[in-house]
Formats: structure tokens, C-alpha cells, sequence
């Protein structure tokens, strides 16, 4: 079977999309590689596509739990055996996903990286035939990128248990150093990139001075079509600002990590549905979301590093037709924006004191823990040992990037179980026992391939005893071994990733630390310049930081426009583009174009310039003027 036939048969697609087939033959050829895709550009079929192509299985490294659950069950949707492993599981859990790797017809092993130093995983994946090590966001391998994760650098010592197997690396966004460190960091054989163009010229970006934002974001909505995506940093607002947009009569929901994962999914369907028109919501919201009519994206805040605004306001206009990409900001946003900077970077021995907090709050010994998850209850955490929740949450963030935990508030929210065996011995169990196990099995699919959500309410009910009996019975069947079984927990958990260290053992190395802030400082400066400069095109600012040098002005972002003139010349831009639609590709005198254009008086000669600087019109030495139809497209 060729991969166009793979392509056909489970996706559906008759033909790849730019750059994906190169991709692809590149990567069955065992070459080494690095692909960069735009948002929305087609990466996860770079490796799936092979992956089914060659024999073997394939070897996924994703650093987003939810993304991976994603794609396991739209891959198991389409007939295609797919399992994940990742922190929070439990033993036996991970223990029969990996046999199914060995020995059972699974073609997709998600696993996330903290997983990959674990004796019981690689001692597993010295046994598997692997096809393919793809490593999803691989920009976290980099020290030089804006999403630095160290637990990414034992993806280098796998290797030498994959025989020829080759990496397929992918990322959306990377600068020339990052490029280059990853290559180094993964052990290529040979320098091997395929770049599609970040370049977007169906998306018009602006960036817009305003105080009151509310009023402006209501303006845009209105002048706009189609579903957005408005972003905000605080999860207070999200609700606050889909209030006030209901109350002006737009139909709108917010999103965040902290809600259930129940909401979340809901939310985030119904609006993929079209159930309603915007999603407010912070930066949680968006990865791997492939809805290809989003016309408008709304920035309310500014980001903090260019990467990371560029895959967000990539999610508008997929579809390749016209979409916008605003960003309302005022002087004291920029303000906020280093004081945000100041307060992401707590002192070392603070982070190291709020691990220390975390350890004894929990009573954990030192040296237990390991790949544990506990519940946090953060009010009493945060009295007890003095801690405020800013410098809390910045220093959780670098304990999780130095690999030692993981914090979360959903992945444990539900009760849930797990079969490992499906030759359930009942001889063992009582009459009620039995009976929970027979009711658990008729009401929950998938028990035997994941850990399924359960009601222990609902089984309460079905049985006639009280839920604590069921909780009490789970947890006997837990320890029987009969099930796994991960009881309800509420608010916030934590992962230990390495057992509990001594805190004067506690390696965040300083120079790291330092390398880290001053890779983030040069990132803010960038947006700072990306909002504070006004004489260069906006997609020129961002597609130059991406290192493509070598561009054109768009002609319709809001530096585009004023640099044009003002609102009159605006209406004589619309006019000059209206006409050469009409031209199509008829070539005629420079002369007759001018006489065609008789709205154009002020501003005509600005506007041919521009034109011709731009390559959308082409003027022969005899003066005869051909327009670039492929360019006009674009507007």
C-alpha cells in the first residue's frame, strides 16, 4: 500500500497538503528530520502517515496529555490502534499498554517525556520493533526556544535503543537558533529542514492603541463575520468578558484550565459545532484545534513571546480565506507586561522553598514519591507556609520544566478505572463485589484499553448501597489487583516525577536559570517592538523574526494602510485592488491604468508605487503593466 493509498483509505484525503508528501518520503527514506509547519499546517500526518507505511510501531512524544488523548481516540476512530502512557497513570496501567506495544497489533505509542527516563519504559522499548520516533513541539528540546523543557533532552538517549528507527521532529515555530539546536540535541545524522513559509496572506494583523478594549472588541465582532477566538492572560476575565459579550448580544462561552474537563470538552465542541460564535479564552485553549472558519482572532493582552502569538492568532482563517488578527493594547499593558516578566522569575531559593512546602505539607519522606499524584489543597498550603500564589505558580512552573513534578487541577478530577486483565477470577470476590465489576463493565466502554471516567454515584444507585461502600470496594479491588482504580480528587494535584529530594540536593542549575531569563527577555523586547513599531508591515516584523528575510509588505495590515495615507486613501487602495480584479491578466499601457482609475488623485502615485514594490503589478521597460494574479489572490 503506498502512502497516498494510507492517505486515502483512513484519512480520506486524495492528496497531501504543501510540503507534507516531502515530509513524508523524506522520513520513510530513515532520513533524520525536521519539519516546520504553521499552525494548521497538517503535522500530525507527517508521522501518522509513515507510521502506518512502515512496519513496526511508532513512537510519539507529545508534551500535552489532552492533545495526546485526542489523537489516540481519533486514530482508534479510524480503525488505527493507538495507546498513550504518560505521568498520573498507574503501574499496572502503563504495564499493559506496553505489553500491547510488544506483543499486540498497537501501531501509536503516545508517551510524554518525563516518561522516557523511567527503567520500566525503556526496558519495554528495548523490546518494541519502533518505525519512528516523531517528537511533537519540539521546540521544548531548546534552550533557546520559549517553552524550554528539560525533561525533551532524554529524547537524544532513547535513540540507542531504536536501531535505525529515524526522528521526525516537528514544531510550529522556530527561530534560526532554535532550528540548528534542535538538530544538535536529537542527534542528526545530517542537517535535514523542510520549512513551509510562515508567511499568511489571507490573515490581515493589526495592532490597535486603545483604553477602552471592551467597547473596541464589541466594534470588531460586529464588523466581522463568522466564529473568534478572543485571548486573555487572567481566567477571571474570560468569564467576565463572555458575559459582557452576551449582554451585547453576542452569543459567546468562556474557556481555561481551571474548569472540569467535562466544560472544557463541551465548551469547546459546541463552539467547534458552531453552537456559538466566541470562545474567550487563555492561551489553554487552541492546541490541536483544527476548525478551519475562525475569521477573527482578538489578542486582549499582550503575549509574551511572538511564537507563541503567531500559533495563536494562526488559528484564524485555516480555511486560507480572509481572517483577521487583532491585538488591542494600551501604554500600561506594555507597563504590566515587564512587571509579568519580573514576577515569572522568582529567586532560586524561593522556588526551592515552595518545593519544600509542597513535601511537608503532604508529609512525603524524602526519597518516596515517585510518579505519585497527590491532591492540593492550595488556601492551607499557601497560610501555612506563607507562600503568595504568583511566586506559587511561577516556581511550580520551573520544578515541572526541571523535570522533578507536574502540577495539574483536571487529570485527576474523576474517579476512574482500569482492567488490566479481562479474565476476572470471581471466586475471589463476594456476591457484591462481583456484582459492582458486572455493572462497571455493562456501563463503561473502553475499560480494558484506558482508564475509563466512572459515576461512583451512579453505581450507588444501580447497586442500592451507599457511594462510600462503592469508594470502599474499588479501593479493596485496587488492592486485590483486581482492577486499577484512581479515586476522585478535588482542586489541584501534583505529580512527583523523581522521588522527593533533599532541597539542598535541588538542581536548578544557576547558569540555566540565567540563560532561561535572559532567552525571555529578548522574547518580550521582540513583541514590544513587534507593538510599538509603526513604519514596518507587521507580517514583514513576524515573518523576518521567523528568519525569512527576504518579503514583501502585505499591503493590508494596519502599518500597511496608515503608511498609504488616511481613511481616503484606504477607500482608494480598495478601489486600485476593485479594478485590477477586473484586469485580470490583460496587460495594457501604464497610461490606460491611470485613466481607470479616476477615484485616485492624492494618493495614485503612492499606490502604484506600493503596487509595484509589492509585486502586484510587473511594469515592462515599454510601460506595459501585467497584473500578478497569484498575488491578488491575497487580497
Amino acid at each position: 500500500m503506498s502512502i497516498h493509498d494510507i492517505l486515502r483509505q483512513y484519512w480520506g484525503y486524495n492528496e497531501f497538503r504543501p510540503l507534507q508528501e516531502d515530509i513524508i518520503r523524506s522520513v520513510v527514506s530513515g532520513n533524520d528530520t525536521l519539519a516546520l509547519l504553521p499552525t494548521g499546517g497538517g503535522k500530525s500526518l507527517c508521522f501518522q502517515v509513515p507510521g502506518m507505511y512502515l512496519s513496526g510501531i511508532c513512537v510519539v512524544v507529545s508534551p500535552l496529555i489532552a492533545l495526546m488523548k485526542d489523537q489516540v481516540e481519533n486514530l482508534k476512530r479510524r480503525g488505527i490502534p493507538a495507546t498513550a502512557i504518560f505521568s498520573g497513570m498507574t503501574y499496572s496501567a502503563m504495564d499493559a499498554a506496553l505489553d500491547n506495544c510488544i506483543y499486540g497489533k498497537t501501531k501509536f505509542l503516545y508517551v510524554s517525556p518525563e516518561r522516557l527516563k523511567a527503567p520500566m519504559f525503556i526496558e519495554r522499548l528495548k523490546k518494541m520493533s519502533v518505525n519512528l520516533l516523531a517528537i511533537d513541539e519540539s521546540h521544548c528540546i531548546s534552550q533557546w526556544g520559549y517553552d524550554f523543557r528539560p525533561p525533551y533532552l532524554a529524547i537524544a538517549e532513547i535513540r540507542q535503543y531504536l536501531r535505525e528507527a529515524p526522528v521526525l521532529a516537528l514544531t510550529a515555530t522556530a527561530t534560526p537558533e532554535v532550528v540548528a539546536d534542535i538538530q544538535e540535541k536529537l542527534g542528526f545524522q545530517a542537517q535535514n529542514v523542510f520549512r513551509k513559509s510562515f508567511s499568511r496572506p489571507n490573515l490581515v494583523y493589526a495592532v490597535l492603541e486603545e483604553e477602552d478594549k471592551l467597547r473596541k472588541l464589541s466594534d470588531l465582532l460586529r464588523a466581522s463575520q463568522g466564529s473568534a477566538v478572543v485571548y486573555v492572560r487572567n481566567r477571571k476575565r474570560t468569564r467576565l468578558i463572555a458575559e459582557y459579550l452576551e449582554q451585547q448580544g453576542f452569543s459567546a462561552r468562556y474557556y481555561h484550565a481551571g474548569l472540569d474537563m467535562d466544560t472544557r470538552n463541551g465548551q469547546q465542541e459546541d463552539w467547534i459545532r458552531n453552537g456559538y460564535r466566541v470562545i474567550v479564552a487563555t492561551n489553554a485553549f487552541g492546541m490541536g484545534i483544527d476548525k478551519p472558519d475562525v475569521r477573527l482572532v482578538v489578542h486582549m493582552d499582550l503575549p509574551d513571546t511572538l511564537e507563541a502569538y503567531f500559533q495563536e492568532a494562526g488559528r484564524a482563517g485555516r480555511d486560507e480565506k480572509k481572517a483577521y488578527a487583532m491585538m488591542l493594547y494600551s501604554k500600561s499593558d506594555l507597563l504590566e507586561l515587564e512587571k509579568n516578566f519580573e514576577d515569572s522569575y522568582p529567586p532560586l531559593e524561593v522556588i526551592k522553598r515552595c518545593y519544600e512546602a509542597i513535601g511537608n505539607y503532604l508529609e512525603l519522606a524524602e526519597g518516596s514519591g515517585e510518579h505519585q499524584t497527590f491532591s492540593l489543597e492550595l488556601g492551607p498550603l499557601f497560610h501555612k507556609f506563607q507562600l503568595s500564589a504568583p511566586v506559587f505558580f511561577q516556581s511550580i512552573r520551573f520544578l515541572e520544566r526541571s523535570g522533578y513534578m507536574s502540577f495539574s487541577e483536571t487529570d485527576a478530577a474523576f474517579a476512574k478505572v482500569f482492567f488490566h486483565n479481562d479474565d476476572i477470577d470471581e471466586r475471589s470476590l463476594n456476591e457484591t463485589e462481583a456484582m459492582l465489576i458486572r455493572t462497571i463493565l455493562r456501563s463503561y466502554e473502553g475499560v480494558f484499553d484506558q482508564f475509563t471516567r466512572i459515576d461512583e454515584k451512579q453505581l450507588s444507585a444501580k447497586l442500592g448501597i451507599p457511594p462510600e461502600d462503592v469508594l470502599k470496594m474499588l479501593a479493596k479491588l485496587h488492592r486485590m489487583d483486581v482492577l486499577a482504580f484512581s479515586p476522585q480528587k478535588t482542586g489541584f494535584t501534583v505529580t512527583y516525577l523523581q522521588p522527593r529530594t533533599p532541597v539542598r540536593l535541588l538542581n536548578i542549575p544557576k547558569e540555566a536559570y540565567r540563560i532561561r531569563r535572559k532567552v525571555a527577555a529578548e522574547k518580550l523586547h521582540s513583541v514590544i517592538r513587534y507593538v510599538s513599531r509603526t513604519d514596518k508591515c507587521r507580517s514583514r516584523l513576524l515573518l523576518e523574526y521567523f528568519d525569512e528575510k527576504e518579503t514583501a509588505a502585505c499591503g493590508q495590515c494596519d502599518v500597511c494602510r496608515n503608511n498609504l495615507g488616511n481613511q481616503e486613501a484606504d477607500l482608494e487602495f480598495d478601489r486600485l485592488i476593485s479594478v485590477l480584479r477586473q484586469l485580470g491578466s490583460v496587460s495594457l499601457p501604464l497610461k490606460e491604468l491611470e485613466e481607470r482609475l479616476p477615484a485616485i488623485s492624492k494618493h495614485s502615485h503612492a499606490l502604484l508605487r506600493w503596487a509595484v514594490e509589492n509585486d502586484l503589478l510587473m511594469i515592462s521597460p515599454d510601460k506595459t503593466v501585467t497584473v500578478n494574479k497569484a498575488k491578488l489572490q491575497s487580497f
